[in-house]
């Protein structure tokens, strides 16, 4: 059981990952705890359930502690009524770079317009493939944190914005 994640986060700047997506699938998931130092996350993916539990990151955000481990669907769907408010909707796509496998998440609902790519890594300041769809470095900030789009959706941003430019 792996009990540490090293991952880079990016913006994704256009749809063209879709068409290098070897997969996609559905995933709603609601956390039981949002607080950054020990999330709790019950997640359904396609015909999956998990029960995931991520520590605080360390210093740039690349790495933490995650257990995880896989529920029945029944007992998941019971759990996410339990969750806080904000559950997370999105699509999953899986994009092959090289020996690394991108995570690509369009959101759906209040957090619709954001699409994040995520990679795992072997080591921090390992080098990776990006390809020409990927955007701005968003590692270790909080706001792009699933926990935290429950809390504060995009759309909130977005309308902070505009109402920012429109002055």
């Amino acid at each position: 059981m792996k009990l540490l994640e090293i991952e880079r986060k990016f913006l994704v700047k256009n749809t063209a990952f879709k068409e290098e997506s070897y997969a996609h699938k559905r995933i709603t998931q609601g956390y039981l705890n949002s607080n950054p130092a020990r999330t709790v996350r019950v997640r359904i993916s396609g015909k999956q359930a998990f029960l995931t539990i991520k520590g605080i990151p360390e210093s740039g955000g690349t790495t933490r502690f995650e257990w995880e481990k896989e529920i029945d669907l029944e007992e998941a769907e019971a759990l996410l009524p339990l969750c806080e408010p904000g559950s997370i909707d999105k699509m999953r796509y899986l994009i092959k770079a090289q020996d690394k496998i991108y995570e690509v998440d369009e959101f759906f609902e209040d957090n619709e317009g954001l699409i994040v790519a995520e990679i795992e890594l072997n080591a921090a300041n390992e080098d990776f493939l990006k390809p020409n769809w990927l955007g701005e470095e968003v590692t270790g900030d909080e706001k792009y944190y699933n926990s935290q789009l429950g809390k504060r959706p995009f759309i909130k941003w977005t309308r902070a914005e505009q109402r920012k430019d429109s002055q």
